[in-house]
Parts: C-alpha cells; sequence; structure tokens
C-alpha cells in the first residue's frame, strides 16, 4: 500500500489553513500533518515531521515563506516546497523559485489544481504552468548565456538524458516526456534524477532555467 503524501499547512490566516485542510483531508492520498503560523514553525515543525510536501504562503509576519522555503530546502533537500501567492508571479514567488521551491500557486486555485500540484511536486515535478513558464524565464534569465565556444553544461550528459534535458526545459512534466520520449514514467524519473545530478542543479526550475541559458532548448520553444 502506497502511504500518503505527508503535508504541512503554513499560513498566517487560520481561515485558509482550514480551508486547505478540509480539502485536502477529503483525498485519501494526502495527509495533512501540521499546521504553521509564520516561517518560524514552519521551519521547526518541517525539522520535527520532515513533511513530503509544504504549502507556504509568502507573506508571512516574523519570517516570510521566502526565508523559510530556503532554510527548508537547505536543511531537507526531499521536502517540497509550494508557495502560494495572491499575485500571478509577483516578487514573493520569484524569491520563493529561487530559494528552492517548486512552484507556486494562486490562492483562488481551483480543488484539483491544489491537489494536482501537491502530487506533482512529490513526484519531483515543478508546479510552473505554461503559460508562466516563459514569464519566468524572461525574469529570471538576467546574465547572457555563454559564448559558442564555452562548455557546454550538458556535455557530461548521454544522448537520451539531453532529450530529457531539453524536455525538462520546455517544462514538459515526467508523464509527458514519458509519452513523448515513448519510455516508462519510473525510466523518465530516473533519467531526470541523473540528469538534476549531473548538471548540479537543485530542481526543475534550476534545470529549466540551465537548459535556456545553454541553447540546449532554442528561444521561443515551450
Amino acid at each position: 500500500m502506497t502511504l500518503p503524501i505527508r503535508v504541512l499547512l503554513v499560513d498566517d490566516q487560520e481561515l485558509i489553513r482550514v480551508g486547505f485542510r478540509l480539502v485536502l483531508e477529503a483525498e485519501p492520498d494526502l495527509d495533512v500533518v501540521a499546521e504553521a503560523r509564520d516561517g518560524d514553525e514552519a521551519i521547526a515543525l518541517s525539522a520535527r515531521l520532515q513533511p513530503d510536501v509544504v504549502l507556504m504562503d509568502v507573506r508571512m509576519p516574523r519570517m516570510d515563506g521566502v526565508a523559510a522555503t530556503a532554510r527548508i530546502v537547505a536543511a531537507q533537500p526531499a521536502t517540497r516546497v509550494l508557495v502560494l501567492t495572491t499575485f500571478d508571479l509577483d516578487e514573493y514567488a520569484l524569491g520563493a523559485l529561487r530559494a528552492g521551491a517548486s512552484g507556486f500557486l494562486l490562492k483562488d486555485a481551483q480543488r484539483h489544481e491544489l491537489v494536482g500540484a501537491i502530487r506533482a511536486a512529490h513526484r519531483g515535478d515543478a508546479v510552473l504552468a505554461p503559460s508562466v513558464t516563459r514569464r519566468l524565464l524572461d525574469t529570471m534569465l538576467q546574465s547572457p548565456p555563454p559564448p559558442a565556444d564555452g562548455p557546454d553544461p550538458a556535455a557530461v550528459l548521454t544522448e537520451r538524458e539531453r532529450e530529457v534535458f531539453a524536455a525538462i526545459g520546455r517544462g514538459l512534466t515526467n508523464t509527458e516526456i514519458a509519452a513523448e520520449l515513448f519510455l516508462g514514467e519510473s525510466t523518465v524519473k530516473t533519467h531526470v534524477g541523473r540528469v538534476l545530478a549531473k548538471l548540479g542543479a537543485r530542481d526543475r526550475v534550476q534545470a529549466v532555467i540551465m537548459a535556456h541559458r545553454s541553447g540546449i532548448v532554442p528561444p521561443g520553444a515551450e
């Protein structure tokens, strides 16, 4: 029997936490293990409970979600953080992604979007809608690409791993990569893990940026 995904809720507003708990606990594969009111509590509870996924508000008193995300990801690399924001791709969401979050959700997300995002983060997928990926890259790709005669970060990858790397760079999920490359999802997951390890990428968000900076994904490709 598959163990449920253990979720930590972090938000300074009790009504929001109650609402999310009601939604998540109605799903048989999701288990809310605790609630935190700010970043400090989130860090302490994450260290003690080792949740699979942290649903993290970004605007909170004492310590905000960006700082808490950085601390949690550094201490518990296996824990995925999804940040909650009111405004689409605002500076808080960008800060959290830079800090190591696996993606972000708007607070008015539909029920299926919320539970789907938690499951995707737990699988290791980055939770970024295709429409957001382009704007994220436009904002985060501040440095110019390396010169044509510079080192190719993907040179350490096998041919199959380069194909997976390019697919990650286009924002595809493991399921979509499996369908495109005619592979099993477990095989894709293994390839993704190897790609991230060989590139020294912290997560898929960083891998997306590396893919575009290296030129393995042509400009405008999504």
